[in-house]
């Protein structure tokens, strides 16, 4: 125990503000007294609600009261004491004291720098939470391994009995020296097979990697040569190019000329296109003027009729009471009949005539549009011959 740790010690524990006054002194001789009553105080002020064994009248209470100070130190505060110092309550017992102060004394300085340090408060924080979460991640892996190492060492504490019987066995049966001699000899060939193999697979590796080097080598100079190929056909003006510019050139022009035509054929094609529209539409209302036409002549022609029989009856009927009723009947039907047929004839002739004369006109505008459409389409079709 030095003096330097034994100062440390009592100025620790002024601060941390131990009710009674440490000499340095007082650790020249055991003294388990003060020594356990330092590891009760720092205990209870690490954790207050801390139960432990306070008991150390007989040398059995004394030594459960470090065993469980020990072990309470061990799995709360992860510092591991040694018993035995504890025990002697000397002054390597403070170097194990010196261990828990030195704790709780960095503790309460960390808590002091905190609070002088408001600014950083958000930083320390988020390295804190950083570090908590990354010892939850470390506890959490832990905690499987452990597990994991748990049921498989379960296991073989299960097959300890039997493996406890082959061992026995083992070793209780005599060291046959030929036999372990011919083992090791095996091995030691079979050693010797795998080394040969490896430096034969390394020694093909090699030449593989000699191979292919030259195979690279090739294969950059090829390309370096086909390099410089492309460079001097890129450089090289092709003889044939001047006709391809030539004949480009007529393409464009003969292509716009084509063009041209092509929307000249479009726009005669919709025009006709319109124009047959409006003779369809013209032949149309010529079509329906001619039926009512034609219903009006059959309606005068059905009036006329109706007049012209009336007449006629009346005149028979005068004409057979003035004459005598056999001769005055014959005559007066042939009469009659004759003037019917004779009016009849006619109106049907004056009514037949206007309506041929109109038809026939039809007829003949229809072949006339026929002719100027066949002509126009010719022309269209000269044209676009013509100009491919």
């Amino acid at each position: 125990m030095s003096y330097r740790e034994l100062r440390n010690f009592t100025e620790m524990m002024q601060t941390l503000g131990y009710p009674r006054i440490i000499s340095m002194e007082n650790f020249r001789e055991p003294n388990f007294t003060l020594v356990a009553e330092i590891l009760i105080w720092l205990i209870q002020r690490y954790d207050p609600t801390a139960e432990i064994v306070t008991d150390v009248d007989t040398e059995q209470d004394r030594v459960l009261f470090i065993k469980s100070a020990a072990q309470f130190m061990s799995t709360k505060a992860h510092i591991k004491l040694n018993t035995k110092k504890l025990y002697g309550a000397d002054g390597y017992a403070v170097k194990e004291l010196l261990k828990i102060s030195s704790l709780l004394y960095s503790a309460m300085r960390s808590n002091d720098d905190k609070e002088s340090k408001d600014s950083n408060v958000a930083s320390s924080f988020h390295s804190s939470l950083t570090n908590k979460m990354t010892d939850l991640k470390a506890c959490r892996q832990l905690a499987s391994e452990i597990t994991t190492k748990g049921a498989s060492l379960y296991q073989l504490l299960g097959q300890e009995v039997d493996l406890r019987e082959a061992r026995h066995t083992a070793i209780s049966r005599p060291v046959d020296i030929d036999s372990i001699e011919k083992g090791i000899e095996r091995s030691i060939e079979a050693v010797n097979d795998e080394t040969a193999r490896m430096k034969q697979r390394m020694d093909n590796a090699a030449s593989d990697e000699k191979t292919l080097e030259i195979k690279i080598e090739k294969k950059g100079q090829e390309l370096e040569r086909n390099q410089k190929r492309l460079k001097t056909l890129e450089n090289v003006r092709p003889a044939f190019m001047d006709e391809y510019e030539r004949l480009e050139g007529d393409l464009k022009q003969v292509y716009e000329m084509y063009m041209e035509k092509f929307r000249n054929l479009s726009y005669l094609e919709q025009q006709l296109e319109d124009q047959r529209k409006v003779e369809q539409d013209m032949a149309e209302e010529r079509e329906s003027s001619l039926l009512e036409m034609k219903m009006q002549l059959q309606q005068e022609n059905r009036r006329t009729l109706n007049d012209t029989m009336g007449v006629t009856s009346q005149d028979s009927m005068v004409d057979m009471e003035s004459k005598s009723r056999f001769i005055g009947n014959m005559t007066g039907e042939g009469i009659a009949s004759d003037d019917g047929s004779a009016s009849l004839s006619t109106g049907s002739r004056e009514d037949e005539d206007p309506l041929q004369d109109m038809q026939e006109e039809e007829e003949d505008e229809e072949e006339e549009e026929e002719e100027d459409d066949e002509e126009r389409r010719e022309f269209a079709e000269g044209d676009s011959d013509e100009d491919f």
